[in-house]
């Protein structure tokens, strides 16, 4: 279908209005069958937009679905991608509300941080990592604001990729790395080993996950940039969390990340 300029905004401020009362909202892709997915974009950009007036910054990006499960259960053949902006950010060990979000779950990632742009088409792993000046544990927190997470891709690109927060660990330069395909992680939620993965996950590499969401930018003329950071995709399952629950990634080598929710 081709969405009207009215529709459009409606299914923004939807979104918008399920993000600020954290009360999800019934699926777009039933209110406005046949949504594709460069109207789905277009929704999120919009509301990123939007969050941006009010006075948030954005920081980096986000890709979701880079699992072979996840890609499998979704019916997809590629990742997504959303955006990073400056008001989801909570430091490590930090205390945060789950009043905030719909129904939150948690994502062992690798996050990178880039010391150069990275411009599609045809970058590659090798072009990432000469790109990146650190890595470091991260926890993505991510929220559907579609009811009982009934979400198709659509549902899921133009609700910004699902993305909700992120918690960082220690930085690590990239030189002093090995191979991120070999990372492992246990992500533990009060004191009990919930799930473990590895940097194979993503991918097959994490870095390439940045690599397609460099290339998939590059067709709409946008690059990745300078001291921005990039969430990869979940290395586990993402359980969900509830209140006062503690959630903790402890990845060999580069360390370790929690957050507790209250």
């Amino acid at each position: 279908m081709s969405l009207s300029h009215v529709q459009s905004e409606e299914a923004g401020l939807l979104l918008r209005e399920a993000r600020r009362r954290a009360r999800p909202v019934d699926p777009l892709s039933s209110l406005l069958p046949g949504l594709d997915l460069a109207e789905a974009y277009a929704v999120q950009r919009e509301n990123i937009a939007w969050r941006v007036a009010d006075g948030a910054s954005v920081i980096g990006r986000t890709v979701g679905v880079t699992s072979a499960a996840m890609q499998e259960l979704l019916g997809v053949d590629e990742p997504d991608f959303g955006h990073l902006l400056d008001d989801m950010v909570h430091r490590d060990g930090a205390a945060v509300r789950t009043a905030r979000y719909c129904t939150p779950r948690v994502e062992p990632e690798v996050c990178f941080l880039l010391a150069r742009p990275l411009t599609g088409p045809d970058v590659t792993v090798e072009d990432v990592l000469a790109a990146t000046d650190a890595v470091a544990p991260a926890l993505e927190i991510v929220d559907s604001r579609i009811r009982d997470w009934k979400t198709t891709v659509v549902d899921r690109v133009a609700d910004n990729a699902s993305s909700a927060g992120l918690v960082c660990g220690r930085w690590t330069p990239i030189a002093e790395v090995p191979d991120l395909a070999a990372v492992l992680v246990d992500l533990v939620v009060d004191g009990t080993q919930v799930a473990s993965g590895s940097g194979k996950e993503v991918l097959g590499h994490p870095a390439a996950a940045v690599a397609w969401l460099a290339n998939t930018l590059a067709v709409s003329g946008t690059a990745l940039r300078p001291g921005h950071m990039v969430l990869p995709g979940a290395m586990t399952t993402a359980p969900f969390v509830t209140a006062a629950q503690r959630v903790e990634a402890r990845f060999d080598p580069l360390g370790s990340v929690s957050v507790t929710f209250v």
